[in-house]
């Protein structure tokens, strides 16, 4: 086994496109994704880090889902770029089993940080005379460093049972980046075993998290029926950004996840939307409609213009 996987020691990756026309449009387009990500993303970072108005729980998670959406993207989206320039896109076998692993790790966390939120958010509409005593620092740091470890152990387990698999060849992975089902269409074993347990692993969370989020909106609603008007509009609001982001970022993951190991075409389309689409509209999302944010940015803002 030792000697098979030996004889792959980089993988060719195909990349999005094999139209160069089509390859330099897609260059601007991530280009400037790119750029807007981490850009938008920092500067919610470091609104919420130095505002004074930004204090809350929502926004403690906020500037997490932030950090994360930032390192998610710069683990596939420079490859993607400077691959879309060059004709042969090749990682080495090491790299590319990083690649598998800090993907999974920032994408894992990313869902259970969006779950986190998902729970605050519930806990200020359903119990707001207890909201301050049930989400205080401490339990939202523990709940910040419980989607951290479990985004590691599921990434762990995902990337050493793609490791121990053995690629003897070909070595041509139809995707821009190192993910599960490529991988395993490439090895030279039974591969039925290991895609049930990753379709278990990260199908699952996907799904279980998923379930989570649709219920606690579903008591949310419930709750709401006793508020006045006013109040339901002010809760639905500050719901209404949170849903949508679950909604761009748990769509793709199921269909991807949700399904025994086989890749499609249209994979590697759906992949952008939660590595390089997703990530970029998650600054406009929650400050468009957030006065808080807004507000904070202007003044934020100001003290710069001053200095």
């Amino acid at each position: 086994l030792t000697e098979n996987r030996n004889n792959v020691t980089e993988f060719i990756l195909r990349g999005l496109t094999q139209n160069e026309t089509v390859a330099k449009v897609c260059f601007s387009l991530f280009l400037i994704s790119y750029a807007a990500i981490i850009l938008g993303n920092l500067l919610i970072i470091i609104t919420i880090k130095t505002s004074r108005q930004l204090e809350s729980p929502m926004y403690f998670f906020l500037s997490c889902l932030s950090f994360v959406d930032i390192s998610y993207s710069t683990v596939t989206a420079p490859k993607l770029i400077y691959d879309l320039l060059v004709e042969k896109k090749t990682i080495p076998f090491i790299g590319c089993m990083v690649q598998l692993f800090v993907v999974h790790f920032f994408g894992c966390t990313e869902i259970f940080i969006l779950t986190a939120m998902a729970y605050d958010r519930c806990v200020a509409i359903c119990k707001p005379l207890h909201y301050t005593t049930i989400m205080n620092k401490r339990v939202c740091g523990w709940l910040v460093a419980a989607s951290w470890l479990g985004g590691f152990l599921h990434s762990l387990l995902q990337t050493l049972l793609t490791v121990q698999l053995p690629f003897c060849g070909p070595n041509e992975l139809d995707h821009y980046f190192c993910d599960v089902h490529p991988l395993l269409e490439l090895a030279c074993a039974d591969t039925r075993v290991v895609g049930v347990v990753v379709v278990a692993n990260s199908g699952l969370i996907s799904l279980t998290a998923f379930v989570v989020l649709v219920v606690s909106y579903a008591v949310i609603l419930v709750s709401l029926r006793t508020r006045s008007s006013e109040g339901r509009l002010k809760a639905l609001s500050t719901c209404t950004s949170h849903l949508t982001v679950v909604i761009l970022f748990f769509g793709p993951c199921l269909f991807i996840y949700m399904r025994p190991s086989t890749t499609f075409t249209v994979d590697k389309m759906v992949s952008v939307f939660y590595t390089i689409v997703t990530p970029m509209l998650n600054p406009l999302i929650y400050t468009l409609r957030n006065e808080e944010v807004k507000n904070a940015m202007k003044m934020l803002w100001r003290r710069k213009v001053k200095w």
